[in-house]
């Protein structure tokens, strides 16, 4: 049995279906051709939600609005589906977890954007309230996730997927970097989470103050008039002020390095066979040791790895997010183990003696990972980065799952 999702493709409440089918082996596909604005006003939508708000779930006994409603539907058809825990204070706790992302978290993000955005009035004090509302929901969450690292037992559930979905419009929209900085479990949960939602799981970028915004300022105070200032004296036509240069990257004002890495990373992507003579000996000619640096990374929450895909799409975000360091950077992530949990392991090269520092400061999955700087004056480790390289397999005795490169 398929049943069909009316939605469109980057619907944040779609995804709380999807993800919640996927995990419970039901088979939920998106209506073909639906276009937001058109296909929710015509007479047939409107017969399944005279409201005409998506998404909508057609089943063989009608149709079922509300997006956490939907997903409940599709996780309750598989008994006991242990998205809806193990027992009888899970299901209340999970249910309770959905009900603060909907009415605190999804609410409050929505009082903050909407009107940036220019959907509702924008009025100032109403913006201060609904910071502080929101900032008191994720100082909670926060809290409570400072000791749990899903929000019921040990497993992901339905309120998880639910609360990463809603959190997702936030951090894509208006809770910046210097905003989230506050609720550092909160980041934490979202960025590994995220990785279950891979088609929006996008860093995103901060949001830029709209003119309607900046319009709409405190009216300015009446200032007494005060003595002319002396006149500066302006510059010659000819000796206008020359434009700023950018600031440099720290990483390209160190001393020139004999290791070209887009040499490097050719002779990687062309390397065919006799991968080991040609490549992995290439690499050890060219490293430069004293203008790049090796290090080993493992993933810190490998028992949580319990479902492949999500475990790829973790991984696989990581290597979106660190885009920012291509120039800087060679990466190998291995997704290691033939059943879960699965390891995730990285093998990296950086300009320099030390990870750089924007990246540990823009990358948020850095944290994630526990760092060791590679002794390659040990053999044992040589061998290990060589091997790595090379996606060996067995890997330390294991088969591999997957093997990612980022170049």
């Amino acid at each position: 049995m398929v049943l069909v999702l009316h939605a469109g493709k980057t619907n944040k409440n779609a995804y709380k279906a999807l993800i919640a089918a996927e995990y419970s082996g039901v088979d939920v596909k998106l209506a073909e051709n639906f276009e937001m604005g058109v296909t929710n006003k015509t007479p047939e939508f409107l017969k399944m939600n005279p409201i005409g708000k998506v998404p909508v779930l057609e089943t063989p006994d009608g149709p079922i609005f509300e997006s956490n409603a939907i997903a409940r539907y599709v996780t309750r058809l598989i008994a006991d589906n242990p998205l809806y825990g193990s027992s009888l204070i899970d299901y209340a706790h999970i249910e309770q977890w959905m009900d603060f992302a909907a009415t605190e978290i999804d609410a409050g993000i929505a009082r903050w954007l909407y009107p940036r955005l220019g959907f509702q009035l924008y009025l100032p004090p109403a913006e201060e309230a609904a910071i502080s509302a929101l900032k008191r929901a994720l100082g909670a969450l926060n809290l409570h996730l400072a000791s749990n690292t899903y929000l019921v037992g040990h497993s992901v559930t339905l309120a998880d997927i639910i609360l990463t979905c809603n959190l997702h419009i936030g951090f894509a929209n208006i809770m910046t970097k210097s905003f989230t900085s506050e609720f550092p479990h909160v980041e934490r949960y979202f960025w590994t989470m995220a990785e279950v939602v891979a088609p929006i799981a996008k860093k995103p970028s901060p949001p830029k103050e709209s003119a309607k915004t900046k319009a709409k300022e405190e009216p300015k105070k009446e200032v007494k008039e005060k003595e002319p200032a002396k006149p500066k004296a302006e510059p010659a036509a000819d000796e206008e002020e020359a434009p700023k240069p950018k600031p440099k990257n720290p990483l390209d004002l160190l001393p020139p390095s004999k290791m070209v890495l887009d040499d490097w990373k050719r002779l990687y992507s062309n390397t065919k066979t006799n991968f080991r003579e040609v490549a992995i000996k290439g690499f050890w000619e060219m490293y430069d040791p004293e203008g790049y640096s090796l290090w080993f990374c493992n993933y810190k929450y490998n028992d949580e790895n319990t479902v492949s895909f999500v475990t790829l799409n973790k991984v696989g975000g990581f290597l979106q997010r660190m885009d920012l360091a291509r120039k800087y950077a060679f990466g190998k992530m291995l997704v290691i183990g033939s059943e879960p949990p699965y390891k995730v392991q990285g093998l990296w090269l950086f300009r320099g003696q030390e990870i750089p520092q924007f990246i540990m400061d823009e990358c948020y999955d850095m944290e994630l990972y526990e760092w060791t700087k590679a002794d390659i004056s040990d053999e044992a480790q040589k061998e290990r980065v060589s091997q790595m390289i090379e996606d060996a397999e067995p890997f330390e005795g294991e088969a591999l799952l997957d093997a990612k490169c980022f170049k």
